[in-house]
């Protein structure tokens, strides 16, 4: 039988009387503290356009956030509407964090742009398709690639909008694969200060994963992205006949989508109203991250395998970077990566410090690949490898 919790009377009262007196606890980012690397008059807040609204419209707009609908979440090669793709997933991200920001009087406009843009930077095929352009990636440059700095050069380098500091630090420090009891910001200052991390994560996985949100806002984006893929991950297993939800079971955060999300949002509220931090009972903390490793040992581990991508997608993605460098250091401009890659990118009219093309030409290849959906991805290999014996195999809506 599910079981949903709910926020004790003490605090149910406190929220009301502090909305009935119009006094919040003061712990939101605000506004006017806002840092973006230029101060210009169309970033500007105005009564009806605040200055995080700026950074909502630009990441909906960006032309890389379309392509959110055909990316894989977990299961690629599916046709399947009911199984999740990316798109759903940084909308469930929205939704989770910014119920709890709500409750918590926090900034919900950056909650928001953090959340629709922490993972614009994913490659297609998920986090297999990562590991994989990882690999290569670290092999030619001895640089890694991870989807939520990546996320952060789509929007300040790839298409430079002026996106805040606040926004960009939380996108980047969103990782959802590092659960914490408790998450205190960490002060960041300056835009310098930022591109030290950022570059530090490229050679040093350790800075990746000790990076923290600057703002309550991020920590709770961070928290929320885990709880928002923590069941629907389990919904979507079942839904392509890998595991049965009912092999799932947690006493303390129930077994679920409906209640796991629920659960921890209550306990997030009950424990960060009015705090300088974000944190969940050590009860609740140990459940979610049982259950992260439960759906490790029984999804994500063969979700790959399941869908046969190391001997498929694996090869395609090492001949496709090989030839796309090839091509563009050539010069052949009748290559997609001219003609589909910086061409589409120089189409933006946003000023740059540095013309695109001028760019590491590994860094243009990774671009252009992380850009991709799955479908493009197997249509270009298609295109540039029309004799290759590698193909791949969708699993339809009427197969067993």
């Amino acid at each position: 039988m599910p079981k949903y919790e709910v926020l004790t009377r003490e605090l149910t009262e406190q929220i009301k009387e502090a909305k009935a007196a119009g006094q919040f606890p003061a712990v939101a980012f605000d506004d006017s503290q806002v840092i973006r690397r230029r101060n210009l008059a169309k970033d500007t807040a105005t009564v009806w356009r605040p200055t995080f609204v700026h950074d909502i419209d630009k990441i909906l707009h960006c032309p890389y956030y379309n392509r959110y609908t055909d990316k894989t979440q977990v299961f690629s090669l599916y046709k399947n509407d009911d199984i999740t793709r990316r798109s759903l997933h940084v909308q469930l991200v929205s939704r989770i964090s910014r119920t709890i920001g709500t409750v918590l009087h926090l900034n919900l406009d950056l909650i928001e742009a953090i959340a629709l843009g922490h993972d614009i930077g994913h490659p297609p095929f998920a986090h297999t398709g990562e590991a994989y352009l990882n690999e290569l990636y670290f092999k030619q440059t001895g640089r890694h690639f991870y989807h939520n700095i990546h996320s952060v050069r789509v929007l300040d380098r790839i298409f430079p909008y002026n996106i805040s500091l606040q926004t960009l630090n939380g996108i980047a420090a969103h990782n959802g694969e590092l659960e914490s009891e408790e998450y205190h910001p960490v002060p960041l200052h300056s835009f310098e200060d930022f591109d030290r991390i950022i570059e530090d994560c490229y050679t040093d996985p350790a800075k990746m994963n000790a990076m923290m949100p600057c703002t309550l806002e991020g920590a709770v984006v961070r928290l929320s992205d885990i709880i928002a893929y923590l069941g629907k991950d389990r919904q979507d297993a079942a839904r392509a006949k890998m595991v049965e939800e009912s092999m799932f079971f947690n006493e303390d955060i129930g077994s679920i989508n409906a209640e796991i999300i629920n659960n921890l949002v209550v306990n997030v509220i009950e424990n960060s109203y009015g705090k300088p931090y974000i944190k969940l009972d050590n009860k609740h903390f140990k459940a979610l991250r049982k259950s992260r490793l439960d759906n490790y040992a029984r999804i994500y581990n063969y979700a790959a395998a399941f869908s046969h991508l190391d001997t498929t997608v694996k090869p395609m993605m090492a001949e496709i970077y090989g030839q796309l460098l090839d091509d563009l250091k050539a010069g052949n401009k009748y290559s997609p990566i001219f003609r589909h890659h910086i061409d589409y990118v120089n189409a933006i009219y946003y000023k740059r410090d540095l013309p695109y093309e001028q760019e590491d030409p590994h860094d243009i290849v990774v671009d252009y690949i992380a850009s991709m959906t799955d479908n493009y991805f197997i249509d270009l290999h298609g295109y540039l490898f029309p004799d290759s014996p590698l193909r791949v195999e969708y699993k339809g809506y009427f197969d067993e």
